[in-house]
């Protein structure tokens, strides 16, 4: 069972972006549960479907596939929620890479990191634009700013 365990953190400035990579990222969801999602993402030229479901407070079932580019923004246009747009950083900082996630649009001004760790426990250096941990706050999933805005809390 493919398994993703990740923790996620407020940024509190934008050091981060130095010797990262970027790509631009929208993706919507056509289903969200109470713990099951369905996301459409396009990353760059790369479009993939994922099945999540949220086992803990760290921990994921996920599945994912690649998917026709085209099939995605037409999967994209069924969706009933707002889209998320992003720009996500690579950072390798201490051997792990962290995803930094820009929001824009009405989550504008959100900038959230995270790490996908190999066990729920697994220690990890944090680097010095690492604010507050967020990981059980579940307003802060993609899936929950579909529906509810960073803007409008």
């Amino acid at each position: 069972m493919p398994l993703e365990i990740e923790r996620k953190f407020l940024v509190t400035s934008e050091d981060f972006k130095e010797g990262g990579k970027s790509v631009e990222i929208t993706q919507a969801y056509l289903t969200i549960q109470e713990n099951l999602a369905l996301r459409v993402r396009i990353e760059g030229l790369h479009a993939s479907m994922a099945i999540k479901s949220k086992i803990s407070e760290r921990v994921n079932r996920e599945y994912e596939y690649n998917i026709p580019i085209d099939e995605a923004r037409s999967m994209m246009k069924l969706s009933v929620y707002a889209h998320i747009i992003k720009t996500r950083h690579l950072v390798e900082y201490e051997n792990h890479i962290w995803e930094v996630d820009i929001f824009h649009g009405e989550n504008e001004g959100l900038i959230v990191a995270e790490i996908e760790l190999d066990d729920k426990n697994e220690g990890f250096e944090k680097p010095p634009w690492l604010g507050e941990e967020v990981t059980s706050d579940y307003r802060y999933l993609n899936s929950n700013l579909a529906q509810k805005s960073f803007n409008s809390w």
